[in-house]
C-alpha cells in the first residue's frame, strides 16, 4: 500500500459504508468516517466489531486494528487527508452528485474518490465536480469486508489514471476489481442478478413457487458452481468435448420457449460466435475432462466447507456422510 493510500476515508456508514470500513482496517488502514445520521458512529463502530472476527479467521495484516478508525465531525475534516474516498451515501442521484461535489472541494485533486453506487452512472455523478477525472464508481458486494468482488467504472471525464490507481487500491486491499469496459446502468453483476430477480418475483407472484423452493434450486444447483465458475464456461463444458457450439446448436433453440418473462435475444451466427470466442477464451486450452476435473474438486471443497455449518449443500453432505457412517457400524 502506497503512503499517500494509507488514510482511507469513507462517506456514508450504512451497511456498505460499514463494510468498506471494516476491510480497509483489517488491511492495516488508516479509517476516517464521515455520517449525518443519528448515532451513527456507534451503528459504525458495533458493525466494525461484529464483521472483526470473521476478518481474523482470513488473516489481518500486522498493523490492523479497530482503534484506526476516526469518526469526523464535518465532511470537510473527513476529506482533509484523504488518500482515496469511497462514498456509500443512499441511491439518489441529486443526493449524491451533490455530495460527490462536496467531496470534490475538500479532497486533495489527486486523490480519488469512488461511489458505491450499485446502478448509477459515474458521468451523471461527477457532473458537478470541479475535478471530474478523479470521480468513478467502485461498486462493491455485502458484505464488503468479505465478498472481494468491485465493479469498477469511469465516467466521460473520468482519466485513465483514476481508474488505474482505483484497480490497484482495491487489490492491495484484496479485492478483485472487475473494469467494466462500457458506462451502462446498473453494471455487470447488478443486471444478471436483476435478470434472476425480476423472474424469481415472477414465478412467486404467479403462485408457481414459493421464495424458499427458488432459493433452494440456486443453493442446490447452479450456485454452486458460480462459486468459481460463470454461466459462459458451465454452459461451454455442457456441450462436452464440442463445447458451446455444440451446446448452442442443441440448446438454442429452447430461448424461443417461453418458459421465462424475459425476451430472449435473436440467435445470430454473430451472437454464436462470440460465444464460442468467449467459451474458448475461459478454456485457455483445457479440455473439458480437465475443466470437469477442476469443476469437481471444487464442487467438493465448497461442499466440505459447507458442511461445518450445516447450511444448503453442506447439510445434506453432513447427513449423508453420517448415514454412511451408521451403515458401516452396523
Amino acid at each position: 500500500m502506497a503512503e499517500h493510500d494509507s488514510t482511507f476515508v469513507v462517506v456514508g456508514t450504512g451497511v456498505i459504508g460499514a463494510g468498506w470500513a471494516a476491510r480497509a482496517l483489517a488491511c492495516g488502514l488508516d479509517v476516517v468516517a464521515w455520517d449525518v445520521a443519528p448515532g451513527w458512529e456507534g451503528r459504525l463502530r458495533a458493525a466494525v466489531e461484529n464483521a472483526w472476527p470473521a476478518l481474523e479467521k482470513l488473516g489481518l495484516a500486522p498493523e490492523a486494528s479497530v482503534t484506526r478508525l476516526r469518526c469526523a465531525d464535518s465532511l470537510e475534516s473527513a476529506c482533509a487527508h484523504a488518500g482515496f474516498v469511497q462514498e456509500s451515501a443512499p441511491e439518489r442521484l441529486e443526493l449524491k452528485r451533490t455530495l460527490l461535489a462536496r467531496i470534490d472541494a475538500a479532497t486533495a485533486s489527486d486523490a480519488p474518490i469512488a461511489s458505491s453506487t450499485s446502478g448509477l452512472k459515474p458521468s451523471d455523478l461527477q457532473a458537478d465536480c470541479g475535478h471530474p477525472e478523479r470521480v468513478l464508481v467502485g461498486h462493491p458486494f455485502n458484505p464488503v469486508y468479505l465478498l472481494p468482488l468491485v465493479e469498477v467504472v469511469g465516467g466521460k471525464q473520468t482519466a485513465v489514471a483514476s481508474i488505474d490507481r482505483a484497480v490497484a487500491f482495491y487489490t492491495d486491499v484484496g479485492m478483485h476489481p472487475l473494469r467494466v469496459r462500457n458506462e451502462i446502468d446498473g453494471f455487470l453483476s447488478d443486471r444478471l442478478q436483476e435478470a434472476l430477480w425480476r423472474e424469481a418475483l415472477h414465478l412467486v407472484d404467479d403462485d408457481v413457487a414459493t421464495p424458499e423452493e427458488l432459493d433452494a434450486a440456486i443453493t442446490f444447483g447452479p450456485g454452486l458452481r458460480w462459486a468459481f465458475m460463470g454461466t459462459f464456461l458451465a454452459f461451454h463444458m455442457a456441450g462436452g468435448d464440442a463445447g458451446m457450439r455444440h451446446f448452442v446448436e442443441q440448446f438454442g433453440p429452447t430461448l424461443k420457449q417461453p418458459w421465462t418473462r424475459l425476451e430472449a435475444p435473436e440467435l445470430t451466427a454473430e451472437l454464436v460466435d462470440k460465444l464460442v470466442a468467449g467459451a474458448e477464451k475461459q478454456a485457455a486450452g483445457r479440455r473439458v475432462k480437465e475443466l470437469e476435473r477442476l469443476r469437481d474438486d471444487c464442487l467438493v471443497s465448497i461442499m466440505e466447507a459447507l458442511r461445518g455449518h450445516r447450511v444448503g449443500a453442506g447439510a445434506t453432505l453432513a447427513d449423508n456422510q453420517q448415514r454412511l457412517r451408521r451403515l458401516r457400524e452396523g
